[in-house]
């Protein structure tokens, strides 16, 4: 075997090596985004590492699963200690409700959505009330897109400090976007969707009265809206929810009571149906109550909090937008771009 031979079969092997490396890797990869889990009827997930659509897979049954950049937010539940922030979410996510109180540091949650044929997702952090960590409550500030922000009605405290909160939200956006561009403060704050919940709605003893809390929300921006609620007698948990997503500018079938909650049956490759054919869906003849009916979304188990690192890139990238585009920040909805495992806002 002459030279040449040897340096051509040493490249083939070389390459086929590559191949096979990679062929492992993206095996891999699969296998993390597609997660199944016997609880709960066997919901069948896709797990990522950021808060946008999951790496690209192989399987046309995952792609199918994947939401598109713009259709990617982030919701943030913010609240004093024991006011019922984790049961709000309960709540929201299955309907339950658990009496005993275990004190929450930080918990992250994924929603799927399939509606009038598009996916949506919707991350939600769950945070600490004691904040037990300054830098990563600031750092919520600045990656969430639209907040819930919780207090009791039997105490005035910790309606001062959703007030404080609501303040806080707003000046760390306004200051990050002015470092990021070296321009001065703006006058005006970007309307920041939020809303007031006020739980425990069904206590008899209330410190805090409904005509005071809407009253302060009448002095605020058209963005912030007021709901009382009870997640013990899950007394309008759906309302509050819905009107987050309204001033969001977010589909309407995103609230609890709006679509079908689809549990897969275990092993089933995909966590939501199939989509219609395009030719079956004719959305003109369609009522405004069959296009609800036809919504579905899905909780995904065992999915995985974003990284720092990638909070941190969401971070620089929506303060940057705050900067480029003053007034009203609520005016679209929220825009992504893919950065490595996830997503940043465009």
């Amino acid at each position: 075997m002459d030279l040449s031979s040897c340096a051509s079969w040493l490249s083939c092997s070389k390459s086929e090596s590559v191949s096979s490396v990679t062929a492992g890797a993206g095996e891999r990869r699969a296998a993390v985004t597609e997660v199944s889990d016997p609880q709960d009827g066997g919901i069948t997930t896709v797990v990522t590492t950021g808060p946008g659509p999951s790496p690209a897979s192989t399987n046309s049954c995952a792609d199918d699963v994947v939401p598109p950049p713009k259709n990617c937010y982030r919701l943030v539940v913010l609240g004093s200690a024991r006011v019922g922030k984790t049961c709000l979410v309960a709540r929201f996510l299955g309907g339950k409700f658990q009496e005993s109180y275990t004190p929450t540091i930080e918990d992250f949650h994924r929603k799927l959505y399939r509606i009038r044929g598009e996916i949506h997702q919707l991350d939600i952090l769950d945070t600490s009330g004691n904040h037990p960590f300054p830098a990563m409550r600031r750092l919520s500030f600045l990656t969430g897109d639209l907040f819930v922000i919780v207090f009791s009605m039997d105490s005035r405290e910790t309606f001062e400090e959703a007030i404080r909160l609501r303040e806080q939200i707003l000046e760390t956006k306004v200051n990050a976007a002015s470092n990021t561009t070296g321009l001065t403060r703006r006058k005006t704050s970007p309307q920041v969707p939020m809303v007031l919940v006020g739980n425990k709605s069904d206590k008899e003893m209330r410190t805090v009265t409904m005509d005071e809390v809407q009253a302060y929300v009448d002095t605020q921006d058209s963005s912030c809206v007021f709901v009382d609620t009870s997640a013990k007698k899950n007394y309008k948990v759906d309302e509050a929810f819905y009107q987050l997503f309204v001033i969001a500018n977010l589909p309407q079938e995103m609230a609890p009571n709006h679509h079908k909650r689809i549990s897969a049956s275990f092993g089933a490759p995909c966590p939501l149906p199939p989509s219609a054919p395009s030719h079956h869906v004719k959305k003109y003849h369609l009522s405004v109550k069959r296009r609800l009916s036809d919504a579905c979304g899905v909780v995904t188990p065992n999915v995985r909090r974003p990284s720092i690192r990638t909070d941190l890139m969401i971070m620089r990238t929506k303060t940057c937008s705050l900067g480029d585009s003053p007034g009203n920040s609520n005016s679209s909805p929220v825009r992504w771009r893919r950065v490595d495992n996830g997503c940043v806002l465009q």
